[in-house]
């Protein structure tokens, strides 16, 4: 029988509507399962930790993200694969989280949730919650797990869970991953893509949960100030992205270019990716990125924010000296940026 380890954080998919003031109320897993009748056909062995109290997941934090990957560790052995159901808004950033702090990974660890509650009569959670679980399962004929990542599942596909981000509130497609393929289509029949899937072949689960989250955020813009862009870059932060824009791009103006010289000769690390959802940064193939290339910003590529924050923060904690530390940041390590 396969095992299935599911961890209950929290999340629309487990609220039910107060009818005294109909707003929405967390309720237990177990009358999750009460919607869900259709588990009871399924060969699945189910092993479940329910956060207490559950959390909305706007109050993930790296703490967190620690605990759900050492309760992968201490299962790991005993279970063919992970569900994680979890609140739509962050779980982008959780997934890109874990998927740095597994390392050597060799079975499915699944994020899911849903944008209207199991208990409504029109909700999505149970396809997502449903679907899942099977993906979570799937075997190839050797008995290797199928899906060997960490991923989320929502409206019919399967993303790789680093180059994921949400981009919806309103609808039941809520994730979208623009610069690499669906893992898997869910239709009629469940459609694998396996040449986009990845695999680590004989690998031991590596669980590194020390992380460091002192980072900063650059978002540039049309007459951005010194003074805005002074708070960012002499603020503590040992680390910075900027969301340039287009293909990488800054304005030229000198007193811009000096700070960021400035602050990287001071030691910031100087991360650049795009404010674009589509696309990559390309560093030095436009005049105003060609500076930023030279000074040494680092090339984000087409990674998300999410993974860029995630992946600094995982890098950060690892204490790697800096230039191992740069390296890693300008290379894939989880399959999170395509390198061009």
């Amino acid at each position: 029988m396969t095992k299935i380890f599911v961890i209950y954080t929290g999340g629309t998919i487990g609220m039910i509507t107060d009818p005294a003031t109909g707003a929405l109320k967390p309720f237990t897993f177990e009358q999750i399962i009460e919607n869900v009748p259709e588990l009871k056909r399924m060969d699945y062995q189910l092993t479940v930790h329910s956060f207490n109290p559950i959390i909305d997941s706007s109050d993930m934090t790296p703490e967190i993200w620690a605990f759900l990957a050492k309760l992968i560790e201490d299962n790991y052995d005993d279970h063919d694969g992970f569900l994680i159901l979890h609140g739509s808004d962050t779980m982008a950033f959780s997934a890109s989280a874990l998927s740095f702090m597994l390392e050597g990974l060799t079975k499915p660890v699944i994020f899911t949730g849903s944008q209207l509650p199991i208990s409504e009569v029109r909700t999505d959670a149970k396809e997502n919650f449903i679907t899942a679980l099977e993906i979570a399962s799937a075997k190839l004929p050797d008995g290797k797990a199928r899906v060997p990542e960490v991923c989320i599942y929502f409206e019919n596909k399967l993303f790789r869970g680093n180059r994921t981000f949400k981009y919806n509130s309103a609808k039941f497609e809520a994730f979208r991953s623009p610069n690499y393929p669906v893992l898997v289509e869910a239709g009629v029949h469940i459609k694998y893509n396996d040449a986009a899937i990845g695999k680590c072949e004989n690998c031991i689960l590596k669980v590194h949960s020390n992380v460091n989250n002192n980072i900063g955020v650059l978002k540039l813009y049309p007459g951005i100030s010194p003074q805005i862009v002074d708070a960012v870059l002499n603020s503590d932060a040992e680390a910075i992205i900027m969301e340039s824009f287009g293909a990488g791009n800054t304005t030229t103006a000198k007193w811009f270019l000096d700070r960021l010289d400035h602050a990287i000769k001071n030691g910031k690390i100087i991360l650049d990716i795009s404010q674009c959802k589509v696309g990559s940064v390309e560093m030095g193939r436009y005049e105003t990125s060609s500076e930023l290339l030279k000074m040494g910003v680092v090339n984000g590529y087409d990674m998300t924010f999410e993974a860029a924050v995630t992946k600094l923060m995982y890098l950060l904690g690892r204490n790697y000296p800096k230039d191992r530390l740069l390296r890693r940041l300008r290379t894939s390590i989880r399959g999170e940026l395509t390198q061009y």
